[in-house]
């Protein structure tokens, strides 16, 4: 596995910190003070910083600098429920024109992930967690489209490495892997859409934790 740059180290790090509370929303990110405490220049904090821009987690404001967004449960939920219908289409079209060096492909991150569950290693996991993704937009053969799930996949990155976390959530998640490779590899489309349907949609448990967090996220901070 490469080792990501140090740009999206730093974008990694800042996302746990927003997602986790330890940066509150309206906070102010200081580049300059940014640089002195990860010991880095302006580039990777500048790459950053338009990483978390794009994702929606940060407002840049002209004259006034950059600060956390303060992000709703019903924005959120909207955009996961693009996101899984974006999802379960990519699916379903990679069930139907998937080749097979794009399944053995798909095989090999799918193993990839199954080693980082095993290992309990959530950071590794969420790294070929989003390669799986991709493979399947991919295999949709839809630029459109895979560019489109991309782009949105992107924008949730910070709350579904959050959904990580929660307890069980690894191993369930690598389950779910696993039945979606199978109706994929099956070639049978509604099957394989219902599943990444289901994989990524906010319900039942996802979407308490989901709101704990946020709550938690708008809490005052206290001196």
């Amino acid at each position: 596995m490469p080792k990501p740059s140090q740009a999206q180290r730093l974008c990694n790090l800042l996302e746990d910190d927003i997602v986790e509370g330890r940066l509150p929303p309206g906070s102010r990110l200081d580049p300059a003070a940014l640089e002195k405490k990860y010991n880095c220049s302006r580039t990777p904090v500048r790459e950053a910083i338009q990483q978390l821009a794009v994702s929606g987690l940060v407002q840049v404001f002209p004259k006034r600098g950059t600060f956390v967004a303060k992000l709703g449960v019903i924005e959120l939920s909207e955009r996961f429920e693009v996101m899984a219908e974006l999802e379960a289409l990519c699916a379903r079209l990679a069930a139907r024109r998937i080749t097979d060096a794009e399944l053995t492909a798909l095989h090999q991150v799918h193993e990839k992930c199954r080693e980082k569950s095993e290992e309990g290693d959530v950071n590794a996991y969420y790294y070929e967690n989003s390669l799986f993704h991709q493979c399947i937009y991919e295999a949709s053969h839809n630029t459109y489209l895979a560019q489109e799930a991309a782009r949105l996949h992107s924008a949730l990155q910070p709350y579904r490495r959050m959904q990580l976390q929660a307890k069980h959530r690894l191993g369930r998640s690598f389950q779910e892997h696993q039945s979606i490779v199978d109706a994929i590899a099956n070639r049978d489309e509604d099957l394989a859409a219902s599943r990444l349907r289901n994989h990524v949609m906010l319900q039942g448990e996802r979407f308490n934790d989901l709101v704990a967090t946020l709550q938690r996220m708008n809490q005052p901070q206290h001196a």
